[in-house]
């Protein structure tokens, strides 16, 4: 079957989301639109496209090696797709391929985060990672080494939560003096006894199993502010995935995050020096769940031979991955660090001597 597309309204030429304006542009002729003038046109931002009953669902035309394969709607050539893409181009043209049978299989996306970042942002925020880091090797931020970067809309599930319950903490303060003979310590111990309900809105968890938790957790916060109604017409020009992490498999991790911020919370109102948990009895329900999409820069690295992987928030900027150290320079700081503190120590001495 053919892949959705979606086609400048005034000459037919293919056309992106542009994150600057927040409209349609086409490259070709110049032309703008926003979501409203491009539903009007028989694309794949219309109503009827948009329409998640399951009779209007495209079937791909055949699998090759696990792949499924669409024919783009612009140049009818074969586009191939795994199991968990929802959005991809056509290899030949360059269109966007809007696979609508991947994303209204199962449940379909209700809200979306458009991109606010290009790709520009993405390239200069990863030069910016030398900045307070002396440690990074001088070359590793050098644009040669990004082998590629991609916009993606990653599947998220969202929760809002409600614990409530109550924790006992065994707390303790500690008081020292001494005299002319001897040093007191003084144990004063207290068991100090919390309870309370508390409400999370809208707990992210990843629905995708190819991202790395860590990494997507660490691109928070999104600002849910810009949340709007999910339209293909927002995939035109980037990547999307569907989830493969079922929602009653994903709220165990939002579960979680919810409970230990609860705790926290409450130990952060025990006004005592040490506090631990003794024991404790809180119940998590959830009040409601959401399947969205929220704009990812991918950027894929290679340094030296070793790839390494950075994401960047679409929406906010936020860049995070892992980054190398450079031993020559760590071992050099570190003995700069010995020499000018021994020289204090010797000064420090002499002074006093």
């Amino acid at each position: 079957m053919e892949a959705l597309d979606n086609k400048c309204p005034a000459c037919g030429a293919k056309i992106t989301f542009n994150p600057k304006n927040q409209m349609w542009d086409c490259e070709y002729c110049g032309s703008k639109f926003t979501l409203e003038q491009m539903q009007k046109y028989n694309n794949a931002s219309s109503k009827e496209a948009n329409n998640k009953k399951e009779n209007q669902v495209e079937k791909p035309e055949k699998t090759i090696d696990g792949l499924d394969v669409y024919r783009c709607k612009n140049c009818g050539a074969e586009v191939m797709a795994d199991e968990q893409t929802t959005s991809t181009f056509c290899v030949y043209c360059g269109s966007t391929a809007i696979l609508k049978d991947r994303i209204t299989e199962g449940l379909a996306p209700s809200k979306i985060i458009p991109f606010k970042k290009v790709k520009e942002d993405a390239i200069e925020a990863f030069k910016a990672l030398s900045k307070g880091r002396p440690l990074m090797p001088k070359l590793f931020n050098d644009t040669k080494n990004i082998e590629k970067i991609s916009g993606v809309y990653i599947p998220f599930w969202t929760y809002d939560l409600k614990v409530d319950g109550t924790i006992d903490f065994n707390a303790t303060d500690i008081t020292t003096w001494s005299d002319y003979n001897y040093r007191y310590t003084k144990i004063d111990t207290y068991l100090s006894k919390r309870s309370g309900s508390m409400n999370f809105e809208r707990v992210l968890v990843d629905g995708s199993s190819r991202f790395d938790d860590d990494l997507m957790d660490s691109l928070e916060p999104f600002e849910f502010k810009d949340l709007v109604d999910y339209d293909h017409a927002y995939l035109s020009g980037f990547l999307a995935e569907k989830y493969d992490v079922e929602s009653n498999i994903a709220i165990e991790r939002a579960n979680t995050r919810a409970m230990n911020s609860a705790i926290d919370v409450m130990k952060e109102s025990v006004a005592h020096q040490n506090k631990n948990v003794a024991t404790k009895n809180l119940n998590i329900s959830k009040v409601k769940e959401d399947y969205i999409l929220l704009p990812v820069w991918m950027v894929n690295i290679n340094y030296n031979n070793k790839k390494y992987i950075f994401a960047m928030n679409g929406q906010t900027g936020e860049i995070v991955g892992n980054i190398p150290i450079d031993i020559k320079k760590t071992i050099i700081i570190s003995l700069l660090l010995f020499i000018i503190t021994t020289l204090i120590v010797f000064v420090i001495i002499r002074g006093i001597g």
